[in-house]
């Protein structure tokens, strides 16, 4: 049997759908997916919890799929969070040291981070992600690696991402609910663009657009650090809602019409071609031309895009980005969606997939856009691993603080165990 260290549960809380991918690290480093369930997610609403109930269900199933199709128990998620109210911001932290003589260490760094959480936010508001991007030691600038250098002043330019402490809160209560506990909180659009780009392209310059059922989330990376992000909050269930009203269907044919018949660009679709949807009860078959349908996904989906382009220009860096536009998330399977985006942005664009750092596993569907946010969760539950493994070994963590449910199969069920002390304090109070 496996060490069970070696083994991470993402918790891709979505608004179409809840998945839950299983995976451990191979010998080259590559992730191997055990397991993945998934389950229809009727409690989310363009991103954010609505109904606690029903999102635990949907948890719970998604879970259980997951656990039993890798053989293991599943005590501990990386968990995902979106959602509109998710906002970011630049700050430059400061830091002054004792000595010029001792080095600067990961001790400083993270002491740094660790004040920057602290800064006061507008009521409601609690900060998710600090995460720096360059430093600057004695005004010497541009510094990507500072430690081992010396210098009294220490300072960082940090993006900071924030969101509502009720999202938040909610989020964990259905987790725990679902008889989980929660390594870390990440940022949707973060987990993604591990999962789908590449080293070179967030060097080069990189838009990641994740367009999922609720929300499309945006990261921007330039020289391999993240300088912008974004939650819109449209997605491809407002695709799905204006073919409802536009043809007069139910919604189930609407998606049905979306996935299997869509298009994102009207001129594609001959005049003469349609398709024919039953009648309710009794009533006749409705035909439906395809040139329309296309029309009515491409006003949307030009809309969602516009909002994506001003993120772009916002971020004040669009002429650097030579990588163009990578997109990903069920939305990005829309046909034709690649040339539009193409021609509104004028980026050249490709289709994401989570099989950038992947082995080959048993688990063919995990390598579709749609899964790339959970794959995106599994990596960053690998990082926290490797950046917690030292203080462990150092002994600097209390072993005992989270308990960990399911050690029947001794597998996740220990995992963790003597890494997460800082994630149970921080969540302890979630249930009051």
């Amino acid at each position: 049997m496996e060490n069970s260290q070696d083994i991470v549960a993402g918790l891709d809380i979505g608004t179409t759908k809840i998945a839950c991918i299983v995976g451990r690290k191979n010998e080259q480093g590559k992730i191997e997916i055990l397991g993945m369930g998934k389950s229809r997610s009727d409690g989310v609403t363009r991103g954010v919890v609505a109904n606690i109930q029903k999102t635990v269900e949907s948890i719970k199933a998604a879970m259980r799929e997951a656990g039993d199709s890798a053989g293991v128990d599943i005590g501990t998620v990386n968990v995902g969070i979106a959602g509109q109210h998710i906002r970011s911001m630049q700050h430059r932290g400061m830091k002054m040291r004792e000595s010029l003589e001792e080095e600067i260490t990961q001790v400083d760094i993270d002491m740094l981070i660790d004040e920057t959480y602290r800064l006061v936010m507008p009521p409601g508001e609690e900060i998710i992600h600090v995460l720096p991007q360059e430093y600057i030691v004695d005004n010497e600038q541009g510094i990507r690696d500072p430690i081992g250098m010396s210098g009294i002043r220490l300072e960082a330019n940090f993006h900071i991402i924030s969101g509502q402490v009720t999202a938040a809160r909610n989020i964990n209560k259905c987790v725990h609910r679902a008889g989980l506990n929660v390594t870390e909180l990440i940022l949707e659009p973060l987990a993604s663009a591990d999962a789908v780009l590449s080293l070179e392209e967030k060097e080069a310059g990189v838009v990641l657009v994740d367009i999922g059922g609720g929300t499309t989330d945006i990261a921007i990376f330039f020289d391999n650090i993240i300088r912008h992000t974004a939650v819109i909050p449209f997605g491809g269930n407002v695709v799905t809602e204006d073919i409802r009203q536009g043809c007069g269907i139910m919604r189930d044919q609407a998606e049905l019409l979306k996935t299997k018949f869509g298009s994102a660009l009207a001129a594609e679709n001959k005049e003469n071609e349609v398709v024919c949807i039953p009648g309710l009860r009794g009533r006749e078959p409705k035909e439906i031309s395809l040139r329309t349908l296309a029309e009515i996904i491409q006003s949307r989906m030009e809309e969602i895009l516009e909002h994506v382009y001003f993120e772009i220009k916002n971020s004040g860096i669009e002429k650097q980005l030579i990588a163009g536009v990578v997109l990903t998330g069920g939305g990005s399977q829309l046909k034709h969606l690649k040339q539009l985006v193409e021609y509104m942005t004028g980026m050249s664009t490709r289709i994401g997939y989570p099989n950038e750092h992947l082995a080959k596993s048993n688990v063919e569907a995990v390598t579709s856009p749609l899964y790339a946010t959970g794959v995106g969760l599994v990596m960053k539950g690998f990082d926290y691993l490797e950046r917690h493994r030292p203080k462990v070994a150092n002994g600097h963590v209390n072993p005992t603080k989270t308990v960990v449910k399911g050690h029947s199969k001794g597998m996740l069920g220990g995992l963790f165990t003597n890494i997460l002390s800082g994630a149970s304090d921080l969540l302890k109070d979630d249930d009051n």
